[in-house]
């Protein structure tokens, strides 16, 4: 059985194993018929030329986990912020771990998201703000909605600045010969509070795991949100990320995404402008090799006047690996006023690595500032020289190039210790020893 069919047999079953009440139920039956009708996406669709899901859904994939597992924090440690306290949200095989997280209700919610879809005093949240900036013409979306149960609910009230950052964590064990997991995250930011908030997904073993993760966040006026995706995952693991995030008046959100690990990676990443005065964030950092594949397809709707966004995407290639990016910018007629601004800048240190590259503008207002650029080169050999002629050597003074080419990304991360994790991961990633503090 194709796993479609798989998935469309399984819906009925799964809504007898779980409480929904009957708006959800309308929800999820509604999204499951346009997965059905729409199916995997294909090369066929513009939005998904250069990426194919056919390696990955080969794989016979379990719909459900057969077997709840457990594992010991020291197993683990390493995965996690551990150089400081945080709010922790850890989830097995798509199962909450209870021990291994530290969740909380003291002022501010982090918590499980189904708790919050079933129980009557988080109703309001879920009737405001679930599903309300998912896009269910996007077949995943669409699949992920039609079994949404488990995943994070954040809820952080007005004027309210978090106090130590939230931890995300997903872990597959290997307990199936090959997994499909669909965490749905909820964040919600109240107006004049700040939050931050790191996103991991981490397979534990070698058997295939394909994840269909949605993310919706939603900040009020004024309010700050830096999120932080960490995707350096092995080579059997396949993530699909959709996230939404929905700005009102005078708010500040910066998605820092950084890629290195996995086999198959799509970040699907929308920003959508609901007041005046905006400013959004989008960063990446890629180092991929092997036959590894990230793709990061953007979109930042301009809809209000005097709001800005600035993309910033890095990326470095080695091996057969391929790079994608698929950056669009919409302004609106109303959208007088707008800065916008997007880069992609890409290295190829192999001669079989590729990058697609794409950015997109549609202005439909007239008094805008917007810009895209996108490079595509080899690191500079007469700098290389220059630096060997220093008594340097090549190896290091390349991964120096590379360090630098990617700083500006690096320094957009504003919590020291998780700049310091990530600084030590792209340098296990160029094959060399920091030699100094960052």
């Amino acid at each position: 059985m194709e796993l479609k069919e798989k998935l469309v047999s399984s819906f009925m079953a799964f809504e007898e194993q779980i409480d929904v009440n009957s708006d959800l139920h309308e929800l999820r039956t509604s999204a499951i018929k346009n997965f059905e009708k729409k199916g995997f996406p294909t090369k066929k669709e513009e939005a998904w030329k250069y990426t194919s899901l056919n390696s990955v859904l080969k794989n016979d994939l379990s719909v459900f986990p057969k077997n709840e597992n457990n594992i010991e924090f020291a197993d683990v440690k390493k995965y996690f912020l551990h150089e400081i306290d945080t709010h922790k949200l850890v989830f097995i095989d798509g199962v909450f771990n209870s021990f291994l997280s530290a969740t909380t209700h003291d002022g501010i919610d982090v918590c499980l998201m189904s708790s919050a879809l079933n129980k009557p005093k988080y109703k309001m949240v879920i009737d405001n703000y679930f599903n309300k900036i998912a896009n269910l013409d996007e077949s995943l979306t669409s699949l992920n909605t039609a079994f949404a149960n488990e995943g994070a609910y954040i809820n952080i009230p007005k004027s309210k600045v978090v106090d130590k950052p939230i931890e995300i964590m997903y872990f597959s064990t290997g307990s199936e010969a090959a997994i499909l997991v669909q965490p749905r995250n909820l964040v919600v930011v109240g107006e004049n509070s700040h939050v931050q908030i790191i996103e991991r997904h981490q397979n534990l073993n070698e058997n295939p795991v394909l994840t269909n993760s949605v993310t919706e966040i939603f900040a009020q006026k004024r309010a700050i949100v830096d999120y932080y995706k960490i995707q350096n995952d092995n080579l059997e693991a396949n993530l699909i990320d959709n996230t939404y995030v929905s700005q009102n008046q005078e708010t500040n959100v910066s998605v820092n995404t950084f890629s290195f690990g996995g086999n198959l990676t799509r970040n699907n990443l929308n920003f959508y402008h609901f007041g005046e005065r905006i400013v959004s964030n989008l960063n990446g950092i890629t180092i991929i090799g092997d036959k590894q594949h990230v793709d990061h397809y953007t979109l930042v709707q301009h809809s209000t006047p005097n709001c800005e966004s600035h993309q910033d995407y890095k990326g470095i290639f080695s091996g057969r690996s391929t790079g994608v990016f698929n950056g669009k910018i919409y302004v609106e007629k109303e959208a007088q006023k707008t800065n916008a601004f997007q880069k992609s800048n890409n290295i190829l240190l192999s001669d079989k690595a590729t990058i697609n590259a794409k950015p997109q503008l549609e202005i439909f207002a007239d008094d805008v500032k917007c810009s895209h650029g996108c490079t595509i080169g080899q690191l500079d050999e007469t700098a290389l020289f220059y630096m060997q002629q220093r008594g340097i050597p090549k190896k290091e003074a390349k991964a120096l190039l590379m360090y630098a080419f990617s700083n500006a990304v690096i320094e957009s991360i504003k919590i020291p210790e998780l700049k310091q994790r990530i600084t030590k991961i792209i340098a296990t990633k160029l094959g060399v020893k920091i030699g100094f503090d960052l």
